[in-house]
């Protein structure tokens, strides 16, 4: 960029900044966005009749470009031994809903079968509209037990909105400072 004696940047600088800004948004806009996800797992959304005191936690993360899906959690206290665990949707909170992804059988994931604690983790790669579902909040994840086949504990899956990327705040910000010099040297009577 060329400076000014005055320490302003010319309007062509600017220009070529705003420029610059606009392209690098729309490059961003074709890159993928990755969200967070995490789900609390419990009896009470099992529905009525899951008295446990069985809890859990997911934590994972989802492109959008990609689909590529990555999870990891762990569980307590279940009243039965694990048996199974899945990815159930599409379905609101309190609602059920068929198997979309096995946590156990899939190549690579690891989910701990006879315990009533543990941890566990995997991946998968989801199809358009399992994606759109999973973003949406309509799918839980469900662990089954040798007590409760049909399910001890459930949680909702939720996604978190991704943040603006950084490079875009910067331009923003760049931008910002461009045009702020450019308006106090209006101020002082000199133009670019």
């Amino acid at each position: 960029m060329k400076m000014r004696s005055d320490g302003a940047i010319g309007r062509k600088s600017a220009l070529l900044l705003v420029v610059w800004l606009a392209a690098s948004i729309s490059a961003r806009g074709a890159s993928a966005l990755v969200y967070d996800l995490t789900a609390s797992l419990d009896g009470a959304q099992e529905g009525a009749g899951s008295v446990t005191l069985g809890v859990g936690s997911l934590t994972g993360r989802f492109d959008d470009v990609s689909h590529f899906l990555t999870w990891s959690g762990t569980f307590s206290a279940l009243s039965g031994t694990t048996s199974d665990a899945h990815f159930h949707g599409p379905a609101p909170v309190g609602a059920g809903a068929l198997v979309q992804i096995s946590m156990t059988s899939a190549g690579g994931d690891v989910f701990p079968i006879g315990v009533t604690s543990g941890a566990f983790s995997g991946t998968a790669t989801l199809t358009a509209t399992q994606a759109t579902q999973l973003l949406a909040g309509l799918w839980y994840v469900n662990i089954h037990t040798s007590d409760r086949p049909g399910g001890e504990i459930r949680g909702q899956v939720f996604a978190a909105v991704p943040e603006p990327g950084t490079l875009a705040l910067l331009g923003l910000g760049l931008v910002g400072l461009a045009f702020a010099g450019r308006r106090r040297s209006d101020a002082c009577g000199t133009n670019a």
